[in-house]
């Protein structure tokens, strides 16, 4: 967590105010205090702000995809699976879900006409770390789906 002060004079053109505004727009605010100062000099108010500065990866602001609209039907039941699963393991392993694989990844699975070690490889945003550790979960639900007789 950051603190950064902002002062803006009463008698402001704007310019201040439109600083504190981008700067609230582009990262999180975890709180803001205020307080009128005035003193022989003038008056102006002062702004305490308590953030975490947003990096690329945070989607602050951004709209969430939702992948039913995107995803052909079959496609979507076979990431509703896909999600079930992350969130099984995420419990099991005692982390958060996106940690596991990213919904974005998850519909790259979804994908997939079959999940391999291989074909997981492939998928934007999954790499060899997360494969080694996630894979064998969801190349099982792989496998019994298929000796169930189900086919996505």
């Amino acid at each position: 967590m950051q603190i950064k002060i902002f002062t803006i004079p009463v008698g402001d053109n704007g310019s201040a105010v439109e600083e504190l505004n981008r700067f609230l727009r582009g990262n999180k605010i975890i709180q803001i205090e205020n307080q009128f100062v005035s003193h022989a000099n003038g008056a102006y108010w002062c702004f305490c702000v308590q953030y975490i500065e947003a990096s690329g990866n945070q989607n602050y602001g951004k709209k969430k995809i939702d992948y039913k609209f995107i995803l052909d039907e079959a496609t979507f039941a076979r990431f509703s699976k896909l999600r079930e699963i992350r969130k099984k393991v995420a419990a099991d392993e005692g982390i958060p879900a996106f940690a596991v694989f990213t919904d974005e990844e998850l519909a790259g699975l979804a994908k997939l006409e079959t999940i391999t070690r291989k074909t997981m490889l492939t998928v934007k945003g999954i790499g060899d770390k997360k494969v080694e550790r996630f894979a064998k979960y969801f190349i099982t639900m792989e496998e019994n789906h298929e000796a169930a007789g189900i086919s996505d």
